[in-house]
């Protein structure tokens, strides 16, 4: 089998050890804030953790370190929220420091093991899908990995979250036909394929109505755009960057 599918950041290390690339799927809201950041000409730092250390390794990258969702001003309204980024009243920053303890903590975790690391979300993943399938990923030669992020409970412990599910199904059901699928990628494939309607199930999951709670429904809506988007952030020199 040669496309896997995994989930959070612990399964993720195992299948990372053994793949040429790895695709982060966290579609609320961190790889669909990546996309739209690499739309607007951001190079997005990953890190795990909103901290002390972040504003360092902000600092230390010449960055501008993004702030809670509820923190944002109008002067610095850069957060984890796409819809914030989409709206920003001031022009986007060269380089932005995005925490985020799922989606962040994936992919320098497989950039570690020397894997090629891939954003995707509902936005791109038919663009996805078509870059891996150039560059020859998901082949005996060049294994590829496909992990949703899911969520954390208070305890710390992996929250399977159904918009990430969607999302590497949304990848995965695009590669079905012509690359060998896990068992497990290819129930992620067969979930996608077999949802009417993807736009509803995003908006009614539970991370969905958790945004809607925190008075964000825009972020589930930015995230909700399939296909609204061609744009491919592979990870590069620490940062997610579109591909050229």
């Amino acid at each position: 089998m040669t496309v896997s599918f995994g989930w959070g950041p612990v399964e993720a290390r195992v299948l990372a050890a053994s793949a040429a690339c790895v695709v982060v799927v966290d579609v609320l809201s961190f790889t669909t804030a990546v996309g739209v950041a690499v739309e607007g000409g951001t190079a997005v730092h990953p890190y795990p953790w909103r901290d002390a250390t972040a504003v360092a390794y902000a600092r230390e990258r010449d960055a501008v370190l993004a702030v809670g969702r509820s923190e944002a001003t109008p002067a610095h309204p850069w957060t984890l929220s796409p819809a914030a980024l989409r709206a920003a009243p001031v022009p986007m920053p060269d380089r932005l420091v995005l925490p985020s303890p799922n989606g962040s903590t994936i992919a320098a975790d497989a950039a570690s093991c020397g894997a090629t690391v891939i954003a995707a979300s509902l936005r791109n993943h038919s663009a996805v899908a078509r870059r891996l399938t150039d560059r020859g990923y998901g082949t005996a030669d060049r294994p590829l990995a496909v992990i949703a992020s899911g969520e954390r409970w208070p305890d710390g412990s992996l929250r399977p979250a159904l918009e990430d599910l969607l999302g590497a199904g949304a990848v995965l059901s695009a590669l079905a036909g012509t690359h060998t699928l896990t068992p497990e990628a290819t129930a992620a494939a067969t979930l996608w394929s077999a949802t009417e309607d993807p736009v509803a199930a995003l908006h009614g999951c539970d991370s969905g109505r958790e945004l809607y709670a925190y008075g964000f429904p825009q972020d589930v809506a930015v995230a909700a755009e399939v296909d609204g988007s061609t744009a491919v952030p592979v990870l590069v020199d620490g940062a997610f960057q579109e591909a050229p």
